[in-house]
C-alpha cells in the first residue's frame, strides 16, 4: 500500500527471474498470482531475430538463463525510491 492505493507487481512475461515462466496476475474479487510455462528456446530465437540492439545478450541472460531472485532483489534495491 502507498497511502490508500494498493500497488501490485504482476511480475514479467518477457523478462522472468527465479522461475522461468511468464508471471502475471488475475484480477477479480481477489488477486491471484499466476504463471504459465512457455518455450524459452523459441522465445529466445524470436528475440534474436529482432532489430533490438542487445537482442543476443537479452536472449542469453534474461530468457535462456533467468536471473536468480537474489540477483533481481539486489538490482531492484538499487532503484528503490527513498
Amino acid at each position: 500500500m502507498i497511502g490508500k492505493t494498493r500497488v501490485l507487481n504482476a511480475g514479467s512475461v518477457g523478462m522472468p527471474f527465479g522461475e522461468s515462466d511468464a508471471h502475471w496476475l488475475l484480477l477479480g474479487p481477489d488477486v491471484q498470482l499466476r504463471h504459465t510455462p512457455y518455450d524459452l528456446a523459441k522465445a529466445a530465437e524470436r528475440i534474436r531475430a529482432t532489430s533490438y540492439p542487445q537482442a543476443q545478450d537479452f536472449a542469453a541472460h534474461n530468457v535462456l538463463q533467468s536471473p536468480s531472485v537474489k540477483e533481481m532483489l539486489e538490482a531492484f534495491s538499487k532503484a528503490e525510491l527513498k
